[in-house]
């Protein structure tokens, strides 16, 4: 079906709920079969359009291969994503919700430590006394090295987070973090603080549209209507 319009929807979390917000707001009635758990649905009285329900990681990777129309994701997961991707997603508009910040987290204890340059000071010290790099658990691989290297910080290695991110230093698999926060509450429960140059970047909800698709059908339509 070459009409047919593929809307992705985050599967979970608060970034699905309001979004699923915006659909009621348009009076669009968004069906599924099975309810919540359903990975397809549709939209009641509109039959080209299909509505898949992703992880919003890989919206923006469906987004890029052009298998998704339209998108709803963080402008911080398109930021992460390979160049050659960026390249072929529209940012169609901004919300004014999901709002957070990609910041650099450090344990409270290392009093010593208030900037990235002072990071840079015990990477070496790490480097020269004990052999070895500072590590740096992370979801956001590329970010996190592009802004150290621009900051001067060279001596450290990526640790890739599978899971909750704030425990890492203190189970052993890395000394310091870079992570998503809304209010940093987490971060404090967890005894680390934001360095204070240490924001990364600055995200938010997004629209997002395959720049390939943009000629289908109805789209601009669409779009327009999800993004006012």
């Amino acid at each position: 079906m070459k009409n047919i319009i593929n809307i992705g929807i985050p599967s979970k979390g608060r970034l699905r709920k309001d979004v699923l917000k915006i659909f009621i707001k348009k009076k669009l009635k968004l069906i599924s079969e099975r309810g919540e758990r359903d990975l397809i649905g549709s939209v009641k009285n509109k039959s080209n359009i299909k509505i898949l329900y992703l992880h919003a990681r890989e919206i923006i990777e469906r987004l890029g291969d052009n298998s998704l129309d339209i998108g709803f994701s963080g402008f911080d997961l398109l930021k992460e994503s390979e160049i050659n991707i960026q390249k072929k997603i529209n940012l169609v508009e901004k919300y004014e919700f999901g709002k957070a910040n990609l910041v650099v987290a450090i344990p409270d204890p290392w009093i010593d430590v208030q900037t990235v340059a002072d990071l840079e000071e015990i990477a070496f010290e790490f480097r020269d006394k004990k052999k070895k790099r500072l590590r740096v658990a992370t979801k956001y691989p590329n970010l996190t090295r592009e802004f150290l290297f621009s900051k001067g910080v060279t001596q450290f290695r990526l640790v890739s987070s599978l899971g909750a991110t704030e425990a890492y230093p203190f189970t052993g698999s890395a000394e310091l973090i870079t992570d998503i926060t809304s209010t940093g509450e987490t971060l404090k429960a967890n005894n680390l603080r934001v360095l204070k140059d240490g924001q990364i970047l600055k995200s938010q909800a997004c629209i997002f549209a395959s720049k390939k698709n943009l000629k289908k059908k109805g789209l601009k339509n669409l779009i327009r209507l999800l993004s006012k």
